[in-house]
């Protein structure tokens, strides 16, 4: 039976973390952990199909940091989210160090954004979904939506949450073509509005000049929507 940890020292949130989660998949385990100490034993411990965590635990501001660095040890490849009062501006820089899969910045979601997150990971986490990525026409781009450690950038990973890497693979797949809003919203997770794509498009572009400074494969076409150039 799937398991699932939360690990979040707020009893309040972490009340309210784990009845979401309950209330949107009853057949889920849910384990609860409110320090670091007790988290680290349960990863030690059980094998989970995906952690929900915080980054401040208690006095331990990096508390969050070794957990996700122990379970990147593990070699397991466990989804985590990272639920953190910590500015959502810095998310890239967060999943650079950590490898987390997604964040939500406390305060600035409802349970219908975490929800449609946390069960958007779970889907993509599956092991049916570890299929062989598709070569990509543009040899400069490995891209596989279906994985976390995608895409690849001339050898370099660069860091997206999921969201950011489905547009991008809608645009990587219709290279040349002008892929509109509307197409877009239907990859979107929440948010489905054109101010919301075009900061995501943001995102991938500030990720991909990350690794590569010169990039410039992503062409805006206004009123229209965005396309993928295989010049990049």
């Amino acid at each position: 039976m799937p398991r699932i940890a939360v690990i979040e020292d707020d009893p309040t949130t972490s009340e309210q973390l784990a009845g979401w989660i309950r209330a949107a998949r009853p057949e889920l385990v849910v384990d609860q952990h409110f320090d670091r100490d007790s988290a680290e034993a349960a990863l030690l411990r059980e094998r989970y199909d995906l952690v929900v965590l915080d980054i401040e635990l208690g006095r331990e501001r990096n508390a969050g940091v070794a957990l996700i660095n122990e379970i990147n040890k593990q070699g397991l490849g466990t989804p985590v989210l990272v639920v953190s009062a910590m500015p959502a501006a810095i998310y890239r820089s967060i999943m650079k160090a950590l490898d987390a899969w997604d964040y939500l910045q406390k305060t600035t979601f409802d349970e219908a954004e975490f929800v449609e997150t946390f069960l958007d990971i779970l889907r993509t986490a599956r092991p049916a979904a570890k299929a062989a990525a598709k070569p990509a026409a543009d040899a400069s781009l490995q891209l596989d939506p279906l994985k976390q450690r995608t895409p690849m950038w001339r050898g370099q990973r660069v860091n997206l949450p999921l969201t950011a890497q489905r547009i991008l693979a809608t645009l990587h797949a219709r290279t040349g073509e002008v892929v509109s809003y509307e197409d877009l919203f239907d990859v979107v997770k929440s948010g489905r509005n054109r101010d919301n794509v075009r900061k995501h498009v943001a995102t991938i572009r500030d990720a991909f000049r990350d690794v590569d400074p010169t990039f410039d494969g992503i062409e805006n076409i206004p009123m229209r929507g965005f396309r993928w150039t295989s010049g990049g």
